[in-house]
């Protein structure tokens, strides 16, 4: 087989799986009654950096912490407004959590900036109450979407290695 045949499989197997991948994650997020669009927060997550599965639970853990500030500055932003008005408070919560979140990035772990930000966008896009049941709904779906990226990542790899 020559090599443009053995990359042009390997395009095609790497397609084939994500397709499969993501068909299962979607459908694992719908029966467990989970967003799909924040299965692929998860999965976006999982190609940020590092594909390695020490790097795949990192990056998960700084979307669930990025979902929690993103529920505390919620509660935060509802509890200023009554005093200050919204238009006080929003940009100052938001300050307060930049300065957080990016100071973050200088972690030895934990520090994908990107993961804390797809975890507070994913939260405001929710509009949901703030709650730990809330705050653990998206990270269920973010972690399904986390394997998949994983899945999706290893099993060709695994499989073109073999061939």
């Amino acid at each position: 087989m020559s090599h443009s045949q053995t990359s042009l499989r390997g395009y095609i197997t790497v397609t084939v799986i994500a397709a499969i991948t993501a068909s299962l994650a979607a459908a694992s997020a719908l029966a467990f009654s989970l967003p799909v669009w924040a299965m692929f927060v998860g999965w976006i997550a999982f190609f940020t950096r590092g594909l390695t599965t020490r790097s795949t639970i990192e990056n998960l853990g700084c979307v669930w912490l990025g979902l929690g500030v993103g529920a505390l500055a919620a509660l935060t932003i509802s509890a200023l407004a009554l005093v200050l008005g919204v238009s006080v408070a929003l940009p100052l919560v938001v300050f307060v959590v930049a300065l957080i979140v990016v100071g973050l990035r200088g972690l030895p772990v934990l520090n994908n900036l990107l993961g804390y930000f797809l975890g507070l966008v994913a939260w405001f896009a929710a509009h949901l109450e703030p709650s730990l049941e809330n705050v653990a709904h998206l990270a269920g779906a973010g972690t399904i979407g986390s394997v998949a990226g994983w899945i999706s990542h290893f099993i060709p790899c695994r499989m073109l290695k073999t061939a």
